[in-house]
């Protein structure tokens, strides 16, 4: 997905994942003896995060740990991932690099590490189901009544996702309104700011800041007319296999149901 070339040999049977939505997709994937390493933040499946090896975080992959294991295929991801350890994997490993800001850009994801690892139809499969899910809340919104909604990702500072990012892509899949769409990434903001943007929902994430009812009255001190919800961060955020739950989860939180 970044546009670069990577011989693989077909099939790899010695992958190591450095991305936790990816790891679950492997796992969805039907890959469990293929996988032989993940990162200390691949949290699902919980068999996985318990037996297989770790070989660091995300932005903390240990080098001499993936050399020990010897892989023939490392898959990581553009933001997650530290550009300067990625290079210097590929220097020795076939690394595939996924790049994805959009529902869209993940289920190409989906496919690709499908075919790349021989799992192409369970993968196919897979991205159509999840294409069918948010075809179907698109198909339910109330498109003139669109909730203007700022989404928090940590606190001190306080940030928010921007209108570039997977998580902003998944707001505008529910039928919201992100009001910091002309803000790119993940823009510090004091909760004050928002005072002006006729905010309806805030949206409190349960990773990477783990928010808790406490902070819930923060905000609505600021915004007391605004709806603050804490929500589940994986479902906003991991462009997997986990997207085969997010469009049923967010239609709980727009139609309670």
């Amino acid at each position: 997905m970044m546009g670069n070339k990577v011989e693989v040999n077909y099939p790899p049977k010695r992958i190591i994942s450095l991305v936790p939505s990816q790891t679950e997709l492997l796992y969805d994937l039907g890959l469990n003896e293929e996988v032989i390493g993940i990162t200390k933040f691949c949290v699902h499946p919980e068999e996985w995060f318990r037996n297989k090896k770790r070989v660091g975080g995300t932005k903390t992959v240990h080098i001499d740990i993936v050399k020990s294991l010897q892989p023939d295929l490392i898959i990581a991801n553009k933001e997650e991932n530290i550009k300067e350890q990625i290079e210097e994997l590929a220097t020795q490993y076939p690394v595939w690099v996924s790049n994805i800001q959009t529902i869209s850009e993940g289920l190409q994801m989906i496919r690709a590490v499908g075919t790349i690892t021989g799992k192409e139809s369970i993968a196919t499969s897979l991205a159509e189901r999840i294409a069918m899910n948010f075809a179907d809340l698109r198909k339910a919104h109330n498109t003139t009544l669109k909730k203007k909604v700022a989404y928090f990702i940590w606190r001190n500072p306080w940030m928010c996702a921007g209108g570039d990012t997977f998580i902003s892509n998944m707001i505008e899949a529910a039928g919201w309104e992100n009001v910091l769409e002309h803000r790119f990434r993940y823009p510090e903001i004091k909760p004050e700011e928002l005072t002006g943007m006729q905010v309806d929902m805030v949206l409190l994430s349960s990773e990477p800041y783990p928010f808790k009812e406490v902070h819930i009255a923060e905000i609505r001190q600021v915004l007391p007319e605004a709806d603050v919800i804490l929500v589940d961060g994986e479902m906003f955020s991991w462009y997997g296999s986990r997207m085969l739950q997010a469009a049923g989860y967010i239609s709980t939180i727009t139609f309670g149901k």
